[in-house]
């Protein structure tokens, strides 16, 4: 790579602020003393290298990527948070397969872990060897060029395995389990084979494709899903579920609680976290909330006392109507409403729409829920419940 040469780290240094909207100006500069390709290369790790910032913070500083490396890696909080989870376990060596441009291998090294990484692409793996260079792991990072499956895999060797199928083909991403490269199923079965392992699996999997062995957990970060994980091994209750909120590390676990009762539109609503709802935990915390379902087949709950928590946001509502477009263009006006927050749930409007036609005007904020109560088509008018 001509970029770990001294000239390319010089040149990667020198455009670490550059802005891209001066692109064009600043390689005619670049170019007057150094290689067209070079400059271009350069000009296109520092775009992505600004990209991965969101996932990596400063270390992207320093790192590589590709642009499906900066696309599909696992984000640090998360990997930093599974490593931690894998170092509880004892794990000491762990073989990463499909390990990408080394997301999670270079937070399992940094966790202590020494890690054997394995893709199927040169490239991909030149990547991870500079990157594992760039953060001081390589001494705990082998990285092997190979086929997953000609990898021999087995306990006594490896305390862990961690596999990141590929989960998009030529058409986009791929839901099918088995349609993962490799499949699900031969993920599985290579994990029943060893003491540890976590497989990370698309966070709209069935819940039916989870293995009744399996620990399954639904990471968020910000409010904002990103992943599933099942975890196999001693300590893993089978057929439990978890969810995971990042970056605070709250979780709520649970499994085949009964579904709570659905009523009435109570003082307050609570949307509860993506991940909360992707794991099937909804009842788990309305328990927690003494709260109800609005719908039995909604993910709002409702109750009359405020109780904080860390999975879902709490509103205070005051209205709940039948939806009407008029009577609540008419509400917004009236209370001069120029801020208005749309969510939905259980409704075809969408939100863009619903802004366009009431067209709101005026200096205060509200938040208007559309969605079904007890099977109607409602609008519910309210505001975070913390101000």
């Amino acid at each position: 790579m001509a970029l770990l040469t001294p000239t390319g780290q010089r040149l990667l240094t020198e455009l670490r602020d550059y802005d891209p909207a001066d692109e064009l100006a600043v390689a005619t500069r670049l170019r007057r003393d150094h290689p067209a390709g070079l400059v271009s290369a350069a000009l296109g790790q520092a775009r992505l290298r600004q990209r991965a910032a969101a996932k990596f913070g400063q270390d992207a500083e320093r790192m590589y990527f590709t642009p499906d490396g900066v696309e599909q890696s696992t984000r640090r909080v998360v990997a930093d948070h599974r490593a931690a989870r894998v170092v509880a376990l004892g794990v000491r060596r762990l073989a990463d397969l499909c390990c990408g441009i080394g997301g999670d291998t270079l937070a399992l090294a940094r966790a202590g872990v020494r890690v054997l990484a394995v893709d199927r692409s040169p490239l991909t793996c030149a990547v991870l060897r500079a990157n594992a260079e760039a953060l001081g792991l390589a001494d705990r990072v082998e990285v092997r060029c190979a086929e997953v499956d000609e990898v021999p895999v087995v306990p006594g060797e490896f305390d862990a395995v961690f596999v990141d199928p590929a989960r998009r083909g030529g058409r986009g991403r791929v839901f099918d389990p088995e349609a993962y490269s490799p499949p699900l199923s031969w993920a599985v079965e290579l994990a029943a084979r060893m003491p540890n392992a976590a497989l990370k699996i698309a966070p709209g999997v069935p819940h039916e494709a989870v293995p009744k062995d399996a620990e399954a957990e639904w990471i968020s970060v910000n409010g904002e899903v990103k992943e599933a994980v099942l975890w196999f091994g001693a300590d893993v209750t089978p057929g439990a579920v978890r969810a995971t909120l990042l970056p605070a590390g709250d979780t709520i676990t649970g499994g085949g609680h009964p579904a709570p009762p659905a009523g009435p539109v109570l003082r307050y609503l609570y949307e509860p976290d993506g991940a909360v709802v992707r794991s099937h935990l909804v009842a788990e915390l309305a328990e927690q909330l003494g709260a109800r379902l609005v719908d039995p087949t909604i993910a709002y709950l409702t109750a009359d006392e405020l109780r904080p928590t860390p999975f879902a946001r709490a509103y205070q509502i005051t209205d709940a109507l039948p939806f009407n477009l008029k009577r609540l263009k008419a509400l917004l006006r009236e209370r001069e409403v120029g801020t208005l927050t749309v969510k939905k749930r259980g409704s075809p409007v969408e939100p863009e729409e619903l802004r366009r036609r009431v067209r709101p005007k005026g200096p205060n904020s509200a938040t208007v829920f559309l969605t079904r109560v007890e099977g109607a088509p409602t609008m519910l008018l309210g505001r975070p419940a913390d101000g």
